[in-house]
């Protein structure tokens, strides 16, 4: 049975704590000075019960890197890819034939090349089917809140990413008006040139996101921010947002404070078969990341090569990697919203609570 593995990490201190609890009385600096120094990358659980349609079995392993996002930003980037490498060398001793990135370990310098040089197994960022998802993710949630994507100004944070460049090719067709965010505007100028000369949207740049959320109907955020961007006050009524970040890009106040938006998260799916992960990471049984899931995907291809890497991802990989998905029985895990389910009953309180505050 052919194996993948995919590499976590602790996005904050307290996600080390829930593997070893007595490190939540710990000074929070001290628990990852000490992670980052005296844990190695090691196998944290087995994955089993993933079953494609076509008949196809895997199985897979998490491997743990012990570098949290804020280490991994504070740290030199040469001892942070050395953490990685070594997490994938781990996967390489245990037979998998090809290994994911996950969250920030697919950001870090040149988005999985440097890692994939280093080691002799395939290895993704899972970029690809993370857009793909996300993409969907949106459709839909714009769909359920009554707006209409070509009428409807849409806005890209963290629009010059790997993730976010490729959702804004696929905006740039789609909507009326595309706001791309970030935090340099020559960045920003340049990919709104390429986007002009291939799409209908009418494009606008900006670096200030207080300023031009606001405007915004549709929001895609896939920024690699270690901390909250989007606030309660940054999103207009009726708002559909589509949180794709790990770390997330939208505030918890949003939920607290917001009952009339749409958040959801981006990129949950839920594989074919019975697949038990025997670890938490926050989700219910037998839902995953997108970027989990495309390590799946080309293990079940066997299509044991480099796919996702670098910052400029292919929308031809996009669309393979969508088909692909659908061949084997991976579907879009309906919407989830800061750790919960949302049920019908939820969208339709958010469509209500939005249609009463835009009552004169």
């Amino acid at each position: 049975m052919d194996k993948f593995a995919f590499i976590l990490h602790p996005l904050e201190v307290s996600d080390i704590a829930r593997k070893y609890p007595f490190t939540a009385k710990l000074p929070p600096r001290l628990v990852e000075w000490a992670a980052t120094r005296f844990i190695r990358p090691k196998v944290i659980s087995s994955i089993t019960g993933i079953r494609s349609r076509t008949g196809v079995e895997i199985e897979g392993i998490f491997v743990g890197c012990p570098l949290t996002a804020r280490r991994m930003l504070e740290e030199d980037e040469a001892f942070v890819l050395a953490k990685i490498i070594a997490a994938g060398r781990v996967a390489e001793e245990e037979g998998a034939k090809i290994v994911g990135l996950g969250a920030w370990t697919s950001v870090v310098g040149d988005a999985g090349i440097t890692v994939a040089e280093n080691l002799n197994i395939a290895v993704t960022t899972g970029n690809s089917y993370t857009a793909a998802t996300a993409l969907e993710g949106t459709r839909r949630a714009a769909a359920l809140m009554g707006t209409d994507l070509a009428q409807a100004r849409v806005a890209v944070i963290g629009a010059t990413g790997s993730i976010g460049r490729v959702c804004a090719q696929v905006m740039a067709q789609e909507a009326a008006v595309l706001c791309l965010l970030g935090r340099r505007r020559e960045k920003l100028e340049a990919l709104a040139e390429q986007l002009r000369a291939n799409g209908t949207a009418e494009i606008e740049v900006s670096t200030d996101l207080k300023r031009s959320l606001p405007t915004a109907e549709v929001v895609i955020a896939v920024s690699s921010s270690a901390d909250a961007l989007v606030e309660p006050e940054d999103l207009q009524v009726g708002a559909v947002v589509c949180d794709v970040a790990r770390p997330r890009d939208v505030s918890r106040r949003v939920a607290e404070e917001r009952d009339d938006v749409l958040v959801i998260e981006g990129g949950v799916v839920k594989p074919p078969g019975e697949v038990d992960f025997h670890f938490n990471f926050g989700f219910p049984p037998g839902l995953a990341y997108a970027c989990m899931a495309e390590t799946m995907i080309l293990t079940l291809e066997k299509r044991f090569e480099n796919y996702s890497l670098g910052r400029e991802l292919s929308l031809q990989k996009v669309r393979e990697i969508s088909a692909l998905a659908k061949k084997h029985g991976f579907e879009l895990a309906g919407f989830r919203s800061f750790e919960r389910t949302l049920t019908e009953e939820d969208l339709a309180r958010v469509r209500e609570n939005a249609a009463k505050k835009r009552r004169p």
